[in-house]
């Protein structure tokens, strides 16, 4: 017991003054994401595709690619008034081509950069553009493939900055002046997320995990002594059930109250940095691939009618998609909505699919289990769903009896395989997302019932840090 008092002691005072920004950054975090582009957003600054300049098909740019399979991603919009192919292959850089004549477009420069701005938002006054490898906002590796990046400051009333890549000339990230300013105090202290800490990930991941692994001993002990000391039915004298005063006091009964709180918050969040545990194991990606690729019955090539292109031209289309399910060759067009639009890419004509054909085909995806269930899901779940934004419904999650015990969704409207998750990606979401976020249905479906228990627990954990913090520092004056 006395090893114990000390470790707390002193773990604590190494640790308090983290812990107390953890939970008030943590605040911050529940209102003010940290910068991210929207799909939605995204599409909100795209040009309307111009079919009539489309004079290359996208048959003819896979060919002049020369690529070994159909490309991750095949899309067609417009960069700087000229419609292109955004292509990203399996195992190659993001390339970009014209579909006007077929080049290659390698480099986008500064002034390219404040033209593609000025386009998207219609925007003709001064636009100040920096080039630059990263800042705070574009740190994460995502953006490796776009460096250097260009960032075009609108000087407008919000404080708009867009970020534009370099080698596709597409706008990766935008960020306002307040969410830079509340992400100071929000998620750059509580993730740790200093530029040059996030720009070296081993080290960055090492030191969360680490600082997290002391966090946790420190909780654990601190409420393993609480609880010895506390007195519920022998109370000490003056019928308190804390010997303590003052700030004491309130250290102790603030952490039993809120400790168990604070053990699976610390834990989660060591958790979400990825240590090695035994529930879980890598994702074989060949196999996915391979599943996914005999569903979708994907093929090198993409035949589409030039006329079908050409006939586009009176629809409001910011993006077009060429892809393949079921072996059919498919075009999905989406407007400022982003609501999807599939066509058969050979005949034009609308292309909606079955639940009962794709269930039929789901076999395919894991050709060495057996499809044990299928659920649509109309709404979101406590596996399927998002706190900011919305996932794509409706969906078809079609259930294996895998080792893994594997679930894999597909978009009804689209037939395009969404993600698979696994029995430990499902562990996953209850330890890091249940538990750190309070992700559980009821209380998301009932705000703000979340907001409450999540500010209760909170100002816990804040005075359980507040406290250690003074006490602490006493203690290093004495």
């Amino acid at each position: 017991m006395r090893w114990l008092i000390i470790g707390h002691r002193w773990l604590g005072i190494a640790t308090c003054l983290l812990f107390a920004l953890w939970f008030l950054s943590g605040l911050v975090m529940m209102y003010v994401a940290f910068p991210a582009l929207t799909a939605k957003e995204r599409l909100s600054m795209q040009e309307r595709i111009d079919w009539n300049r489309v004079e290359v098909g996208p048959e003819h740019v896979l060919q002049g690619l020369a690529l070994a399979s159909f490309p991750r991603e095949l899309r067609l919009e417009m960069l700087a008034g000229e419609p292109v192919y955004r292509v990203q292959p399996v195992d190659a850089p993001r390339t970009v081509v014209s579909a006007v004549d077929g080049r290659t477009i390698q480099n986008v420069d500064a002034a390219g950069a404040r033209d593609i701005v000025a386009r998207a938002t219609g925007r003709t006054g001064s636009l100040t553009v920096t080039t630059l490898e990263r800042d705070q906002w574009s740190v994460a590796q995502t953006f490796n493939q776009h460096r250097p990046l260009h960032r075009v400051a609108l000087h407008d009333a919000p404080g708009t900055e867009l970020y534009v890549s370099s080698r596709t000339g597409e706008i990766v990230l935008d960020t306002h002046a307040r969410e830079r300013a509340w992400n100071w105090v929000g998620s750059v202290l509580h993730w740790m997320y200093f530029r040059d800490l996030r720009a070296q990930p081993a080290l960055w991941s090492q030191v969360v995990m680490w600082i997290s692994g002391v966090g946790v001993l420190v909780a654990l002990t601190g409420l393993w002594l609480g609880i010895d000391r506390l007195r519920l039915r022998r109370r000490y004298r003056g019928r308190d059930v804390t010997p303590y005063r003052g700030w004491m006091a309130w250290h102790h009964v603030a952490g039993v109250v809120g400790g168990v709180f604070l053990v699976t918050w610390i834990f989660s969040g060591w958790l979400s940095m990825g240590p090695p545990v035994p529930w879980n194991s890598e994702l074989d990606f060949q196999r996915v691939a391979a599943g996914n690729t005999a569903f979708l019955g994907t093929r090198a090539e993409f035949p589409s009618s030039p006329s079908v292109l050409s006939s586009l031209n009176d629809r409001d289309v910011r993006e077009a998609a060429f892809v393949w399910s079921l072996g059919r060759p498919l075009l999905v067009l989406r407007s400022h909505d982003g609501e999807p639009v599939v066509l058969d890419a050979s005949i034009g004509s609308p292309h909606r699919f079955n639940d009962a054909v794709l269930t039929a085909a789901a076999p395919r995806l894991l050709s060495d289990a057996r499809l044990v269930g299928t659920e649509r899901l109309e709404q979101e779940d406590a596996y399927w769903y998002s706190r900011r934004g919305e996932r794509p419904l409706p969906v078809l999650r079609f259930i294996f009896d895998d080792p893994d015990r594997t679930w894999i969704h597909v978009d009804a409207r689209t037939g395009q395989v969404l993600n698979w998750m696994r029995h430990s990606d499902r562990i996953d979401r209850w330890l890091f997302n249940a538990l750190h976020s309070l992700d559980f249905r009821l209380l998301l479906a009932h705000r703000p019932a979340w907001d409450v228990v999540m500010w209760l627990l909170s100002l816990a954990g804040i005075v359980i840090s507040i406290s250690s913090v003074v006490i602490g520092w006493r203690r290093l004056r004495a």
